[in-house]
């Protein structure tokens, strides 16, 4: 049986473990961001950039456009971390959550802490100097509102997710404001779309995980026989709103009939699957909506994006 001489072994192992450490740190951080909510944030922000553009034009300011992305991405990766910092402990009795870097001790406070006020700080300054006032005091607005008014309320009332909606649908609106330094009546069609949109996408996450929001003590939903009804108005009702509002660009000549007829389709599939867990309601239900939702907005952005008119 072949062997591996000590020495070898010596001299290797301290490097092993130290790069196996960097990776298993940088993961942490990266998680700390929440990546896969930025995705979205991103998206949003570049579709209000880019239909705030006139098209007659045909100019696209690009480093305006990578500076807005990139301040609005620095803003949402610090507010999801000081988020994560805030709720540490009771992310850690939630099993949806009792992985993350803070939950699991796998970090000290003080570092995300550290990491969190420097990238929203940096994104804030950021958009200030690179970007304009507007876009900046959007991002700053957003930070404050989601951490200092949202948070807290997520064990206190179940109009938490109200007031969770009302900074979440702010990116486009940084978007537009970069693109052309003021917010049109047009800008805050999108802000409603998204502001609806998060209801029955956070609902789906609220009725999948409701025991574990109930043990650390959340109150997203009402305790009683009023939990299902509550979690089907507020599923069924901005899903249903969202089919005539997803028509509005059209309407107002921003995007062409290729969008029309991709958002009522996309807006009535999003409906339907509202719908089931609203009259139908079961994790594996909410577990189809919040997928559905994840497809539904980059689609319905990307579509707009592309149909502009």
């Amino acid at each position: 049986m072949t062997t591996i001489e000590p020495a070898v072994v010596a001299l290797r192992s301290p490097s092993i473990r130290s790069n196996s450490d960097l990776r298993s740190q940088a993961a942490d951080y990266w998680a700390l961001t929440k990546p896969e909510v930025n995705f979205l944030i991103l998206i949003t922000t570049f579709a209000g950039f880019w239909l705030a553009l006139p098209s007659a034009t045909g100019y696209l300011p690009a480093w305006r456009l990578v500076s807005t992305l990139i301040g609005t991405l620095l803003v949402a990766a610090g507010t999801g971390t000081l988020n994560q910092y805030i709720e540490r402990r009771f992310d850690a009795q939630m099993r949806r959550t009792a992985r993350r870097p803070l939950a699991a001790g796998r970090m000290q406070p003080s570092a995300a802490l550290r990491f969190g006020v420097l990238l929203s700080s940096t994104g804030v300054i950021y958009l200030a100097v690179a970007v304009n006032t507007l876009a900046s005091l959007l991002a700053a607005l957003t930070l404050a509102s989601y951490l200092f008014v949202y948070t807290p309320l997520k064990r206190k009332t179940p109009l938490c997710t109200l007031a969770g909606a009302l900074p979440g649908a702010v990116p486009p609106l940084i978007g537009w404001a970069g693109a052309s330094g003021k917010l049109s009546p047009e800008a805050w069609i999108l802000y409603g779309i998204v502001f609806l949109w998060q209801f029955p996408h956070f609902m789906a996450i609220a009725w999948m995980y409701r025991q574990d929001y109930a043990r650390a003590g959340y109150l997203v939903l009402p305790f009683g026989d009023a939990r299902q009804r509550f979690m089907a108005w507020q599923t069924m009702a901005p899903a249903l709103a969202l089919v005539p509002l997803t028509l509005a660009p059209t309407i107002l000549g921003h995007a062409g009939v290729i969008y029309l007829v991709g958002a009522l389709l996309l807006s009535v599939s999003f409906f339907y699957y509202a719908a089931r867990l609203a009259l139908s309601p079961s994790s594996a239900v909410a577990r189809q909506l919040l997928f559905a939702s994840i497809i539904y907005l980059p689609l319905l952005f990307a579509v707009v994006v592309l149909n502009k008119t």
